[in-house]
């Protein structure tokens, strides 16, 4: 056999080889990813930020996201966990003296927020949750917070525990 004719052979059963590896690897491949896109949709969403614009934002996007699974007929558990600053989003009281404080950015939008934010949990079931350490560091009486807030330990620790469930985690920027 010419030298021609040795490479063509060797350069075919190479490329035969492959073809076998590559259809063995994607038939041992696990469906699992594959299955877990058909499946419950899982979100967590961080605010801890003061900002009325990032917080409509993320209002904005979380319903866009809801908009979306729901057209694909998908599940989903979308929730937001409120630290620090995000306490402001899930109270009319304007927290004098802490330093959480209500200013004239957050009083001139609440009212929008509040009501975009109870739709979502109202008629899109989004959870809320608040770090409980935010909460009694500034006195807050659970009684002042919107209604469905559910207080967590930590809502750092709270996070964790959600993306070692398979949550992923947002945050807007």
């Amino acid at each position: 056999m010419s030298a021609a004719g040795k490479s063509a052979g060797r350069g075919a059963a190479i490329l035969w080889m492959t073809a076998a590896l590559f259809a063995a690897t994607v038939w041992l491949l696990p469906a699992a990813p594959v299955q877990a896109m058909n499946g419950e949709a899982k979100v967590v969403y961080h605010a801890d930020y003061s900002d009325p614009r990032r917080f409509s934002a993320m209002l904005t996007s979380i319903n866009n996201m809801i908009t979306t699974y729901k057209s694909d007929l998908r599940d989903y558990d979308v929730r937001i966990v409120f630290v620090a600053h995000g306490i402001r989003f899930l109270t009319e009281d304007a927290l004098a003296e802490t330093p959480f404080a209500a200013d004239a950015a957050l009083r001139e939008r609440r009212e929008n927020l509040r009501g975009r934010l109870r739709s979502l949990v109202d008629v899109h079931g989004v959870k809320l949750e608040l770090c409980d350490i935010t909460r009694s560091e500034i006195g807050l009486s659970e009684d002042e917070l919107y209604q469905g807030v559910e207080m967590v330990r930590s809502g750092v620790v709270r996070i964790a525990e959600l993306q070692q469930q398979g949550f992923a985690y947002l945050k807007i920027e």
